[in-house]
């Protein structure tokens, strides 16, 4: 399948503290458990794969075919070297998902799309960028009892806060800050997130793979396994697939790869918390034939050039 100029069909795209770590701890290791498990299912296809730093100033991109995202999870603190990276890598290899998908995918706006699209999300106000609102204003105008404010571009729970009206003062300046540089999501919080979790499915070429569960510790409200959360294997109902579906038929892309996390809101009805599109975590160690699916979904693209 290789071309004279292509050295790689495929690479897989991490960051740097998961290329040859000297050290590892139980979170490294899943993280290349995940990846190995990917890369092997795709080297089993006959493909030529390699997994590198996406911010590798070393690599020439023109030498793989397609490049697809997997544990690029340090660009939530770099997004302006990764938009440059992107810009300038864009036209070397293929990604997948593509650029297109990404950039609508990064920025929580693309909730706005999906409820357009009859999507139930959590009422949301999505707030400018130089907005000069404060929180009590906010909390007036809506009534809501409490909300979670966070960036419109973030990831991993960065600046992401738990406000009522008897605390938003503590958040205030903060928020203040924020708005100024950056657009931000005024939402009212589901609470049903602390009490029955988060359920994130793993649909590969549109169709539900697998799933898993994600509560969050005692005092938390943030579900991600490196803010204590924890996460369990999970069997949802067939209400929760078809919901992840019809999100995923929503979209105005076809997604190779996509975690869809939903969570019941305040009235007990399934809604969209993040459609993830760029590098969820899938967790392939729950379901290894998940990779091979993925493996050849990359097969079918290539045939199909």
């Amino acid at each position: 399948m290789l071309t004279d100029k292509n050295m790689f069909d495929v690479v897989i795209l991490t960051d740097h503290r998961y290329v040859n770590p000297k050290k590892t701890d139980w979170y490294t290791d899943q993280v290349l458990l995940e990846d190995q498990l990917l890369q092997t299912a795709l080297e089993e296809k006959g493909l030529r794969v390699i997994k590198k730093d996406w911010a590798d100033k070393h690599f020439d991109w023109t030498t793989t075919k397609y490049a697809i995202f997997r544990t690029t999870w340090d660009y939530f603190e770099r997004f302006d070297e990764f938009f440059t990276w992107l810009e300038n890598t864009k036209n070397k290899t293929t990604f997948i998902n593509s650029e297109e998908v990404i950039n609508w995918n990064i920025d929580k706006h693309y909730l706005q799309d999906l409820a357009k699209n009859n999507i139930n999300i959590a009422p949301t106000l999505f707030i400018k960028k130089g907005d000069t609102s404060t929180l009590a204003q906010l909390f007036e105008k809506t009534n809501w009892e409490e909300v979670v404010i966070k960036p419109a571009i973030s990831g991993a729970a960065r600046h992401t806060y738990r406000v009522n009206p008897n605390n938003y003062q503590e958040h205030e300046n903060i928020f203040q800050e924020l708005i100024k540089a950056e657009c931000m999501l005024f939402q009212s919080f589901l609470k049903n997130i602390t009490l029955l979790g988060e359920i994130s499915l793993i649909m590969i070429g549109g169709k539900y793979t697998h799933a898993v569960k994600k509560t969050a510790k005692k005092g938390d409200f943030r579900v991600q396994d490196d803010h204590g959360g924890k996460v369990e294997e999970y069997q949802p109902t067939k209400d929760e697939i078809i919901f992840a579906e019809n999100c995923l038929k929503a979209c105005p892309f076809n997604p190779m790869y996509a975690r869809v996390d939903i969570v019941y809101d305040n009235n007990n009805i399934l809604s969209l918390s993040e459609l993830e599109l760029i590098e969820p975590e899938l967790w392939f160690r729950n379901n290894p034939s998940s990779a091979n699916l993925l493996a050849e979904e990359v097969i079918n693209l290539i045939s199909s050039k």
